[in-house]
């Protein structure tokens, strides 16, 4: 709304009386042009009340306005709580700026009472979208109502008679970010799929014992216009250089499929972090604020014939941070005296920055632990000579160390495009995770580390030059596994000529030392492994393949109902193309009633010692038939595979049991493939839909994924159960398979169970095969199939409430878990 100079969005307001006050809630966002913002006033019966008010970043609404807003930020939204005991007659807020008032909300007692009776459900439809190859139709948004309960959901059609639905409801962190809902009630998201008839209209109906809300379904479709200009707008000579490339080396189907991809993403990263970096208002207070434990922080710096632009920028962002307890120690091994005389005449006054000019240049690793050693702080951070901070980099260190002393704590960061003052590229990492960082330096920057671990393991091995961090960080993590990461994009890494980030060919070195560090990281723990560098494009990215030990046994369990020819395809594929000879092949036959199914058994057994038919009598359950078989299984480790999978690369069983035999490992999955050679699966992350959801689906084999991360090993919470290892004591230990998920969630709760124990469960981007998904059992097509599955996801998210409100730590809380994975 735009009145004047005023804009704003009064986006909910819920007036509410409990049995002990009146509660009002308001969310918005408000600013008025040529003003600053200097707070909020609320009225209630012409007095002023307390309240709270919670700012907000409202990227939508700086979008919409951006042009008049120019240089300030995205902190345009509020969430506005007060409770009183008076009962309210008016009621009014207002926005206070620097030339004098706005009211924004303005009620009459009439009003008042018309609010305080019709507000006690919240909602908002986001989508609703009909399904034309199967007649089902999908609304999906949020609801609850005062007390924070959701309401009840059901469907009616045009002549009011009520449609058989599936309601299930879904986590929304996004909604307590934005202070519309408190954390506690985010589990308020709804999904409800039934069946449609074209051309009928339909209703939603919100019901409480206090209320009830009537919503009228109409179709939204999702418009590709405005991300195709939005796209548009992003292209550069250089990434239409890279596109031509990509489309010669894929195809103009993979092209077409990656391009969408890109659609899909919506908003380009430079407005997002723009948005969502710290406010200028919130720089000021954090200045004033003084943190119970402040320690020194010292960044290290080796400078090599620096130019004077990036010198002044990299310091420049240390001296703008709101946390000033720091030193910056740069030690300079150029050839010239340039940085010295520049660094002298700029800053010399400043006894904080301490500068050394070495008498040669000792290389990268030389010049760094000369910077190490004039450091003096508690704790010591890597900084390059040319990148620069966010000023409250400092702060989000030390304020993570408040309760706790971490030995190590790392950010994320994204890169700075010095062309076209950009930035791009953004990392947003996990938890710390181990298969990943020993499959490429997914850390790097900003890295911060306890100056006793330093004085410790010692400093930069020149043996590793241009990996000489990764190294480093290895012998870290070697000494320690105390590890916080926060999740903020807090380091930018500068893009120009001359850099690395820039054009990945020039340092060919660099990945040479990486591969080393890698390989004698392990050594030094006594774990036998080959390390191979990934063929380009893929810098810096390293398959980390463990030798197995001895030749223990394999039991590998197949649950099968009829479907010979499928069960066929598999089979063969373990003797003709697997390499791993030590396996039993459990078939497990549930129910079967074709005579060439039973046939085929029988040969099977016949021809192969190691193949057994166990029979199971009972109903399925996915769940009760594979602890049954692990229950008569001989090997030390279960192989859990589905029936309508087929092996692709010879030594998979070997290479997932190179990994399952570390002792920190309870599982690990496979890379899954559709029969097209997409990707069917390469993880899972806990939280999509309210449950879990497989991420780089839908790419192809041979692509990268996000940050690389579906061609590399990795750490997840969960892996698929259409191919997953478990040791069988691990097995044992977490009590197997839950039977009360007959179908669903039945895999991710056993990773769960298998975390909770403390051990790894590992994505193995090296053991590949094709996944011919739900061939024999169908998908959830049915009205009793969609129930029994959201059913067991009901049950699910009873059971693990807290990594559903918490979020999956192997996943960044700034990718968007309401949307497609790896969304921001």
């Amino acid at each position: 709304m735009k009145k004047k100079d005023l804009f704003y969005s009064i986006d909910g307001l819920r007036l509410t009386k409990t049995d002990f006050d009146y509660c009002l809630r308001v969310s918005g966002w408000a600013f008025k042009n040529y003003a600053a913002t200097t707070g909020y006033s609320l009225s209630i019966n012409g007095k002023p009340e307390d309240f709270e008010c919670k700012s907000l970043k409202r990227p939508d609404a700086y979008r919409l306005h951006r042009k008049f807003l120019q240089d300030r930020d995205s902190s345009l939204g509020f969430a506005i709580t007060a409770h009183f005991t008076e009962k309210p007659e008016t009621l009014s807020l207002s926005l206070e700026t620097s030339t004098g008032t706005e009211v924004l909300i303005k009620l009459s007692p009439g009003q008042v009472n018309k609010v305080l009776q019709n507000q006690i459900i919240e909602y908002y439809l986001d989508s609703f979208t009909v399904q034309e190859s199967n007649s089902t139709a999908v609304a999906a948004g949020w609801a609850l109502d005062y007390t924070g309960t959701n309401p009840e959901i059901s469907i009616i059609d045009e002549s009011g008679q009520t449609v058989e639905s599936t309601v299930r409801f879904e986590n929304r962190p996004d909604l307590a970010r934005q202070g519309i809902v408190e954390k506690r009630h985010s589990l308020c998201g709804f999904r409800v799929m039934f069946p449609c008839s074209s051309g009928h209209r339909y209703k939603m109906i919100l019901s409480t014992p206090y209320d009830q809300k009537t919503v009228n379904l109409r179709e939204r479709r999702a418009n590709i216009l405005g991300p195709l200009i939005r796209y548009s707008r992003e292209i550069n000579p250089r990434k239409v250089r890279n596109a031509y490339a990509y489309l010669r080396r894929n195809g103009v189907q993979q092209f077409y499929r990656r391009v969408m991809q890109a659609l899909a993403g919506g908003q380009n990263y430079d407005e997002w972090f723009r948005m969502n970096r710290i406010s200028m208002d919130e720089v000021e207070k954090q200045r004033d604020i003084r943190l119970g434990y402040s320690p020194k922080i010292s960044l290290v710096v080796a400078t090599y014939n620096t130019k004077p632009r990036y010198l002044e920028e990299m310091i420049g962002s240390v001296l703008d941070q709101t946390y000033t307890n720091w030193e910056l120690c740069i030690a300079d091994g150029s050839d010239t005296s340039i940085v010295e005389e520049f660094i002298h005449e700029r800053y010399g006054k400043d006894d904080r920055i301490v500068f050394r000019k070495l008498d040669q240049n000792y290389g990268i690793s030389g010049n760094m632990n000369a910077a190490c050693e004039l450091a003096t702080g508690e704790y010591i951070g890597l900084y390059d000579h040319d990148d620069f901070l966010e000023p409250d980099t400092l702060f989000e260190v030390v304020r993570s160390l408040q309760s706790h002393q971490y030995d190590v704590i790392y950010t994320d960061e994204d890169k700075f495009d010095d062309s076209t003052q950009k930035y791009a590229d953004p990392n947003f990492k996990p938890d710390f995770n181990v298969d990943l960082f020993r499959s490429h330096n997914y850390i790097t920057h900003f890295f911060v580390v306890k100056a006793d671990i330093v004085h410790k393991i010692g400093l930069m091995n020149p043996r590793y030059d241009g990996a000489q961090d990764y190294d480093f960080m290895f012998r870290v993590f070697e000494e320690t596994q105390d590890i916080y990461h926060i999740p903020k994009i807090l380091y930018h890494w500068r893009m120009h000529n001359l850099s690395t980030a820039m054009d990945p060919e020039s340092k060919q070195y660099c990945y040479d030392a990486g591969r080393n560090a890698i390989a004698d990281h392990l050594k030094r723990l006594g774990i036998e492994a080959e390390v191979r560098m990934l063929p380009k494009p893929f810098y810096g990215c390293y398959e980390t393949k463990y030798s197995v030990s001895g030749q223990p046994m394999v039991s590998i369990i197949i649950p099968n109902k009829d479907n010979v020819e499928t069960l066929k395809t598999c089979i063969d594929s373990l003797f003709k193309v697997n390499t791993y000879k030590n396996v039993e092949i459990l078939i497990v036959e549930n129910n079967s009633t074709d005579s060439k199914t039973f046939s085929y058994y029988r040969d099977l057994e016949t021809s192969h010692a190691n193949i057994h038919v166990l029979n199971w009598k009972n109903g399925f359950n996915y769940s009760s038939i594979n602890n049954f078989a692990a229950e008569k299984a001989s090997g030390e480790y279960l192989l859990f595979l589905n029936n309508d999978t087929e092996m692709i690369k010879p030594d998979s069983i070997e290479n997932m049991l190179g990994v399952c035999q570390r002792p920190e490992v309870g599982a690990v999955g496979a890379k899954l493939l559709y029969e097209d050679d997409t990707v069917q699966h390469a993880g899972v992350v806990i939280g999509f839909g309210g449950y879990a959801g497989h991420i780089n689906t839908g790419i192809s084999a041979d692509d990268a994924g996000y940050m690389m991360r579906a061609r590399m090993n990795c750490d997840y919470s969960a892996v698929t159960a259409a191919c997953m290892m478990v040791p069988k004591r691990v097995f044992e230990e977490a009590g197997g398979f839950d039977p009360q998920f007959v179908v669903a969630c039945n895999d991710v709760d056993l990773c769960l169970k298998i975390r909770e124990l403390g051990f790894l469960v590992v994505y193995d981007a090296f053991s590949i095969w094709h996944h011919y998904e739900s061939k024999t059992r169908g998908y959830e097509d049915s009205q009793e199939k969609i129930d029994r599955f959201n059913s067991e996801v009901s049950v699910f998210q009873d059971k693990w409430k807290d990594i559903l409100s918490k979020g999956d730590p192997y996943y960044n809380p700034n990718f968007d878990i309401t949307r497609g994975p790896f969304e921001y």
